[in-house]
């Protein structure tokens, strides 16, 4: 069983992705030759030379194809042309538009390029004009008419002091243009087919041009007549002239006389000799069986190339494939040093490859295999099987994997460790049609098996030295074969043991077959339950326990023992074309028709995480052999790598708790040591607001309170002030802290101009949400104030229950007030110590009642300041002007309480006040008079 402990999966993210950059059309490279332009619908993408990576992207708003594009020869400008006839000028690298315009032209433009100043650019249009621009001085220069149809192609002569203009169109001649006068000086005639390609001397005295009339021609430009034509018997897509100057010997070069490279319809690179119009060396391709060869010989050989360009810099040629592969070759010898795949088409299979799964190999909509190292995205294109490849499987080290085809055969490849190269080592052929699943053995490479459309499963045996180096392909033939359904086998597996095989089928059911038997198949059982064709079969690497997807939407585990449906997990809404197990078979991970990827633990039948992988069907699924990554491929193009993020998220969250739990220490160092302004700091970066109203509480707990918090606050930084606002917010809905809050907001308010607190993030809606809770605590400090004016007064006039009406005078009662005092007593004369203290009062008025509209005379007032005094000092010091205790068992409603415990406080101040009116006063009792 699984180990309980083992942490299961939660989530995967992107680690990286290989999607279409290219899918037709023009291709250039900069200048530096760190980057690769390509038009791919209505974007040019910049693809990054050394990784591999898609880094830049631009795109035409109107969502129009893009015609035709041009990058300045400083690499500073690019321009493209779209369908919508604009033209429109990029800051490439930072994919903005800076400048579009109207072509002019009345249909769209099919070439464009710049001059060697990168200040003017000619576009040559459907129309048959060719059209040039002053890109600085933002105006048409020249509209050269005279072509018929298409122009093509238009390249300016490399020496600008010449003013010339090459351009060709479909009457197959190349015009030369002198663009002072703006008049076509002559049209050089050699080709009977579309013009492809001119390529300069260095001096520029010679020219060479390429067509489709499997012919190039050598131009002399100073008679402007042709001094040589080559043919070349192939239609010739691009030609470059060798450089004089450096050994080209190994690729046949043994003269000074001119020589280039053509490219074209059969795939191969040759070199020709321009003097005796001989090819002197021809590129030998790889090829894994007869079949290839013979389609090497026809023109619409998928390999033929579309483009020809020089790297001179680094000194290295790349092409353009038919099948919008780029591929970069090393000079002198030609040897192949990068690859990249523009379009792949729908991606039917994908598995890890060798050491470290450091490669992926993919199954496309086509008849070649594609390896991708990760790191780069560099690939290597697999030629071998004549028909589309449908499936994948790979053995367990990862260096030799299988696959399977509609031309009814199944291959077997190795992957060399060190140089990373793939050949095919074994091929059979014995299925009556095509081959839709292949696995292999589990515990070495000794067998495989394969199940096809015609009903039957094969297992084919190895040979022992299939992992020797040899040039020769084994001829496999099966060992065993067995009609297995009735329809067609969609999916194989084999037990970890070797020693079982499971196959699902079109009709519904999944069976198990022994493979203990010498020579022959077994059927050990039927596993039946699903509503619709079986997609997938994987086998539990822990667990007698086989997983089956469907296309009715449905994963099924089944039990070994007695066939029987263990669990049935449903949450996609389309077919399930893929299941595999992770986590030592602890969990699942399925792809559907729907594009997405889920993951289910079986213990709860849960899907713990739904990935939206995908725009389209989510045909490939596998995960690496340590069981950190998988990779996913789909019918959009997109090959996906996804890396497990459980170990990492765990891992973040340790080390953040453990980061916590020191800064915590640091910060009551920082407290302990009276170092506020860097306690503030360090709690503000916690992101706690629990933690930064504690350094608050103890700063406000020192003396001088009130100077140290706003020196410690306006000593903040600004994005510190800005938490600090926040967090003051969820203070202030709070009794216990609301007073906190207050003082903070006081020093921010006081002290920062209104222009900076409105810069603060959502500071608008932080002042806005203070206000309700403000007045609610400003109502409730009011009715406290307002409870305790009557307490105040009840405690110094009430007479102590029981006493004897005859007490003496001078026996007073405690007058210490509850709070700031907010009225005077006018006591009678010849009262006590008190009175002696602050000497004789006028008593006059005694015995009179109380006009509210007689002036308050100057004897009184100068009572009400001695009365104030007196309550200061029995008083004691009070706080902040927030109320003081008293005496006695009295005492006013908490500050502490909370929010919910408000409505309360206020009850009970209510009872209070009616309370004190109800209560008898003596008629001894001296007259009261109120403050104003």
């Amino acid at each position: 069983m699984a180990n309980p402990n083992l942490q299961f999966k939660t989530n995967y993210t992107v680690s990286s992705k290989i999607e279409p950059f290219y899918k037709g059309g023009k291709v250039q490279i900069s200048k530096d030759e760190k980057y690769i332009f390509c038009t791919c619908g209505s974007r040019v993408n910049v693809l990054e030379i050394s990784t591999g990576k898609t880094v830049h992207s631009v795109e035409h708003d109107d969502q129009e194809d893009i015609t035709s594009f041009a990058l300045s020869c400083d690499d500073e400008l690019l321009v493209t042309a779209s369908r919508a006839l604009l033209l429109k000028q990029w800051d490439w690298k930072q994919a903005q538009c800076t400048r579009s315009w109207r072509a002019i032209h009345t249909v769209p433009v099919a070439s464009m390029t710049f001059d060697s100043t990168s200040t003017l650019l000619a576009t040559g249009g459907c129309d048959g004009t060719i059209k040039l621009w002053d890109v600085v001085k933002q105006y048409c220069t020249h509209n050269l008419k005279g072509s018929s149809g298409v122009v093509h192609l238009v390249q300016f002569h490399p020496d600008i002091s010449r003013l010339q203009l090459f351009s060709s169109s479909l009457d197959c001649g190349i015009r030369l243009w002198d663009l002072r006068s703006s008049q076509c000086v002559c049209v050089l005639q050699s080709h009977y087919s579309a013009v492809t390609s001119l390529s300069f001397s260095p001096d520029g005295g010679t020219m060479v041009s390429s067509g489709r009339d499997k012919i190039c021609t050598v131009w002399d430009l100073k008679s402007q007549k042709a001094k040589r034509t080559v043919p070349v018997y192939e239609a010739v897509e691009g030609v470059v002239l060798l450089p004089k100057n450096k050994d080209f010997s190994e690729i046949g070069v043994k003269s000074k006389d001119l020589h280039f490279i053509t490219a074209g319809s059969k795939g191969v690179l040759r070199v020709w000799e321009a003097s005796t119009a001989r090819c002197v060396y021809t590129q030998t391709l790889t090829t894994a069986s007869e079949e290839e060869e013979e389609e090497e010989e026809k023109d619409d050989d998928p390999r033929s190339l579309m483009y020809l360009l020089h790297l001179p810099a680094s000194s290295r040629l790349a092409t353009v494939t038919a099948e919008h592969n780029i591929l970069l070759y090393q000079l002198p010898g030609l040897t192949t040093q990068q690859q990249f795949v523009g379009y792949s088409d729908e991606v039917l299979d994908v598995k890890f490859l060798g050491k470290d799964d450091s490669h992926i190999v993919v199954a496309t909509n086509s008849c070649q295999l594609k390896v991708f190292e990760l790191l780069t995205n560099s690939c290597q294109i697999l030629y071998g099987h004549t028909d589309t490849v449908l499936s994948l499987d790979v053995f367990k080290k990862g260096f030799l994997f299988a696959s399977c085809a509609k031309d009814r055969s199944v291959r077997v490849w190795r992957m060399d460790s060190d140089s990373g190269q793939v050949h095919c080592v074994a091929q059979g052929s014995s299925h009556t049609n095509a081959v839709g699943s292949i696995t292999c053995s589990r515990i070495k490479a000794s067998f495989i098996v394969s199940g096809s459309q015609d009903c039957t499963v094969k297992v084919w045996d190895l040979p022992a030295d299939l992992s020797t180096t040899g040039a020769d392909i084994h001829r496999l033939t099966p060992r065993a074969t067995e009609k297995a359904h009735d329809k067609d086998v969609n999916s194989v597996a084999v037990s970890p043991n070797d020693k079982l095989l499971a196959s699902g089928s079109q009709d519904r059911t999944a069976k198990l077959w022994s493979l203990a038997g010498e020579g022959n198949v077994s059927l050990l059982g039927v596993f039946r339950g699903h509503r619709r064709g079986v997609w997938a079969v994987c086998f539990s690497p822990v667990d007698q326990v086989l997983a089956t997807s469907s296309a009715d939407g449905t994963t099924k585990l089944w039990s070994l023992q007695d066939f029987s449906c263990l669990k049935t997990f449903e949450g996609h809404d389309a077919s399930v074309l893929k299941v595999v197990f992770v986590s030592r078979g602890t969990q699942l991970l399925t792809s559907g028709s729907d594009g997405l990827v889920k993951l289910w633990t079986i213990k709860t039948n849960e899907c713990v995480k739904t990935l939206d992988a995908h725009q389209d069907k989510v045909w490939g699924l596998h995960g690496s052999r340590k069981d950190d990554k998988m990779v996913t491929g789909s019918a959009d193009s997109n090959i996906t790598v996804w890396v497990d993020v459980t170990e990492v998220e765990l891992a973040e969250e340790q080390a953040k708790q453990e980061d916590q739990i020191l800064k915590q220490q640091e910060l009551s160092n920082l407290l302990h040591e009276k170092k506020y302004l860097k306690a503030l700091g360090l709690a503000i970066s916690l992101d706690q607001p629990h933690t930064v109203l504690s350094v608050i509480k103890a700063i406000r707990q020192v003396e001088d309170s009130h100077e140290l918090l706003e020196k410690t606050v306006l000593k903040l930084r600004l994005d510190q002030k800005e938490s600090l606002l926040r967090y003051c917010v969820v203070w202030n809905t709070n009794a216990r802290n609301c007073h906190d809050a207050q003082a903070v907001l006081q020093v921010l308010l006081t002290h920062l101009p209104p222009e900076e607190l409105l810069q603060y993030q959502g500071a608008r809606a932080h002042l806005e949400g203070l206000i309700p809770y403000t007045e609610r605590h400003m109502q409730r400090i009011g009715h406290l104030l307002q409870a305790s004016m009557f307490l105040n007064y009840m405690w110094q006039k009430m007479r102590v229950a029981g006493a004897p009406s005859s007490m003496d005078q001078d026996e007073e009662m405690d007058t210490t007030p509850l709070a700031q005092p907010f009225f005077m007593i006018d006591k009678e004369k010849g009262m006590g110590s008190g009175d002696e203290e602050r000497g004789g009062g006028d008593d006059s008025d005694s015995g009179q009642d109380e006009d509210p509209n007689c002036p308050v005379e100057e004897e009184e007032e100068e009572e009400e300041v001695s009365a104030a005094k007196k309550a200061s000092a029995t008083n004691g010091r009070v706080e902040n002007g927030e109320g003081a205790k008293t005496n006695g068992n009295h005492h006013s409603g908490s500050e502490e309480s909370s929010e919910e415990e408000d409505l309360e406080e206020d009850e009970e101040e209510e009872t209070t006040v009616k309370a004190v009116k109800r209560l008898p006063v003596s008629s001894s009792a001296p007259r009261q008079t109120f403050a104003s």
